[in-house]
């Protein structure tokens, strides 16, 4: 038997409809005050249809959007339960709510490749990790591995004896 689009829904409801686990609603009623369940004896939760629309509203936030706690509550600040409410119900996010990433770069930007290095540059980079992992070594109070011929960098303790004479 199907309840009907206006009744309430238990946690275990909600939370099989949205697909999270019933702790993660309880942390965002903790997170988001505008998530107000009717709470019966014994601290049962149910969840009014505009709860379950909110809720939604934040879980495609968070999971599909990509934003974070902070990010959700700044929305719901600035823009309100209803704009939240309308994320949860279609596919694409509102224009006034697509993310911008912090750094104002558009997303293309963020995914191109990184620029190539130079077989120096390489190589450099394999002398310092080589020298890096030896200190890691000696920090953890083990005797460092002897170097093998594609490290280049000498042992720390032989430099240091170096430097001081």
């Amino acid at each position: 038997m199907r309840k009907s689009a206006e009744a309430f829904r238990t946690i275990s409801e909600v939370a099989e409809e949205l697909d999270v686990q019933k702790h993660v609603l309880r942390f965002w009623e903790v997170k988001f005050p505008q998530i107000k369940p009717l709470k019966r004896g014994g601290g049962r939760r149910f969840y009014r249809p505009a709860d379950v629309q909110l809720l939604s509203g934040i879980r495609a936030l968070l999971h599909s959007d990509g934003y974070t706690i902070k990010g959700v509550q700044k929305i719901l600040r600035e823009n309100g339960i209803d704009f939240v409410k309308t994320r949860g119900q279609s596919k694409s996010p509102p224009k006034a709510a697509k993310r911008t990433p912090p750094n104002g770069k558009s997303a293309s930007a963020k995914s191109a490749s990184p620029p190539c290095l130079s077989d120096q540059q390489t190589t450099e980079l394999g002398r310092l990790l080589a020298e890096l992992k030896v200190c890691r070594t000696l920090l953890a109070g083990a005797t460092p591995r002897k170097l093998d011929r594609h490290d280049k960098a000498p042992p720390a303790r032989a430099r240091a004896s170096e430097t001081a004479s």
